[in-house]
């Protein structure tokens, strides 16, 4: 496939999966490893542009992303397929270009984003898994995990998540969270890993952190799923239970 209007550039995106545990998140910053500089590092040393890459989200030290989405613009003038792969050759090991295609002249990573989904994992057992330690928080307390689902279910719908979050800039703290819900997921080293499936239209500043780990506290019983509703209603930040580990959170998908 050969990508037209060379002269002017043209317009790709992509999505990208990384493990975040050696970033100091996506965003890029001076004298710090970060997701966006080594994709566009890599991008210069191929294409021999200084080319600014757009993220979906700005994913912080330590998330990992299975769908991140982003966008820039190149002049490449050679096939798609051998971009991809030349990307994905000079990439280190903790990155991967999943797709690459044309877009839209139209589409923002983030602005043309209708939804976001997140996943965070769990190992629930008394003694640590070395294996699942850099993507999968280890929780050794038994957990209810019936009463975190019916806390979780309060969380859908639009509501004001300021007890749970900060926007990342001005002050509307109101969000639509489409589902919330805790299933298993059989993994080859541990068996189920309990996890939390959350999608909501934005989400605000470390806000899947916070209400996993309010919702820990419930799955423990150090709160009931009335005390956790009551400070859901609250809407104040120091309601919050201990917020979770980064390294238990993964950006799944972004849908538009």
């Amino acid at each position: 496939m050969s990508i037209s209007g060379a002269q002017a550039g043209c317009y790709l995106r992509a999505t990208v999966a990384y493990d975040g545990t050696d970033f100091c998140g996506f965003q890029v910053q001076s004298g710090q490893r970060t997701v966006q500089g080594v994709l566009e590092e890599t991008l210069a040393i191929i294409t021999q542009e200084q080319i600014r890459v757009i993220g979906a989200g700005r994913t912080d030290s330590g998330v990992h992303a299975w769908g991140q989405v982003i966008a820039f613009r190149t002049r490449w003038r050679h096939s798609l397929s051998n971009l991809h792969r030349g990307w994905n050759a000079l990439l280190p090991d903790d990155v991967t270009v999943r797709s690459l295609t044309e877009a839209d002249q139209g589409f923002h990573p983030r602005f043309s984003a209708q939804s976001r989904a997140y996943r965070y994992a769990i190992w629930n057992h008394p003694m640590r898994n070395p294996l699942l330690q850099r993507t999968v928080h280890w929780v050794s307390r038994s957990l209810d995990v019936k009463v975190m689902t019916r806390a979780a279910h309060l969380l859908v719908g639009e509501h004001d998540f300021a007890t749970f979050g900060r926007p990342p800039q001005g002050t509307n703290t109101i969000r639509r969270v489409l589902c919330a819900k805790w299933t298993r997921q059989a993994n080859t080293f541990a068996g189920d890993v309990l996890c939390l499936d959350i999608e909501a239209n934005a989400f605000l500043y470390r806000m899947v952190r916070s209400i996993v780990g309010t919702l820990l506290q419930v799955g423990t019983g150090d709160l009931s799923v009335e005390q956790f509703a009551a400070r859901f209603a609250a809407t104040d930040r120091s309601q919050a239970g201990p917020t979770a580990p980064a390294h238990g959170l993964c950006l799944m998908a972004v849908r538009y």
